[in-house]
């Protein structure tokens, strides 16, 4: 599928220049497996999660789960019901997606719904809310995903509670990628997640969520290994993944 320019990522721009802290997401993990979704649940007043699908549930192009997030998945629909998990991509289910052809594969495929919709992110705020009608409040809602200035800057700009995952694929995995998102993405990454000022300014002044009050007083993450390994990749753009994380 060829994807169309995101005018509203461009038009949202400017905001994030101003407020770079919009692009600080409260958990950073490297696969979505690594979140503990029922503490999302029965803490932080979360009813919803929804994901991003290329690199955060699948491979790029691929509508079948990655290995990694397989558990992860699972494990948000065993929490929330499988009506309460759904995908926000931006190219299944956008005008991209001719007939919505590729959305009904992946529902098919993963188990979830695609949420239809006509602008994409950072925006498509009012299709998500009406295909949640138990959600009252934008906060009740948690955006993992792998892109910061579509998904977490989507997910602050509205007040949810916001995941970043590392890019589940890299080398001959990642082929399918789009070229230019996976550029923006790596760039997007170091000029966060890099030792120097800018970075650590937005990482020390990330939105405040209505409930969630960090992650000392509501641990997200579940205990994992390799604590140093993420935070070299991050750094590194999130592009020499290792076995072991």
């Amino acid at each position: 599928m060829v994807q169309s320019i995101n005018l509203k990522a461009l038009t949202t721009l400017a905001s994030v220049v101003r407020r770079p802290y919009l692009a600080a997401p409260h958990v950073v993990v490297s696969n979505i497996s690594e979140v503990n979704y029922q503490a999302l649940r029965d803490h932080c007043n979360i009813k919803a999660v929804i994901f991003d699908k290329d690199n955060t549930l699948t491979a790029p192009y691929v509508n079948t789960i990655h290995p990694l997030a397989h558990p992860g998945l699972q494990s948000a629909v065993d929490t929330f019901g499988s009506h309460n998990v759904a995908i926000l991509s931006n190219s299944a289910g956008t005008l991209d997606d001719t007939n919505h052809e590729d959305a009904r594969q992946i529902e098919q495929q993963l188990g979830i719904p695609v949420i239809l919709h006509t602008e994409k992110k950072p925006g498509g705020l009012s299709e998500v809310m009406q295909h949640f009608p138990d959600v009252k409040d934008p906060s009740e809602l948690c955006m993992v995903g792998d892109r910061l200035l579509t998904d977490i800057v989507f997910g602050n700009l509205h007040g949810m509670l916001t995941v970043h995952t590392l890019p589940l694929c890299s080398g001959k995995e990642n082929r399918g990628d789009n070229l230019v998102a996976s550029w923006i993405r790596s760039a997007e990454n170091k000029l966060m997640y890099g030792n120097w000022w800018g970075g650590r300014k937005m990482r020390e002044k990330v939105p405040e969520h209505r409930w969630w009050k960090g992650e000392e007083s509501c641990p997200l993450i579940v205990c994992r290994e390799g604590e140093d390994e993420l935070g070299s990749l991050l750094s590194n753009g999130g592009d020499e993944k290792k076995d072991e994380l």
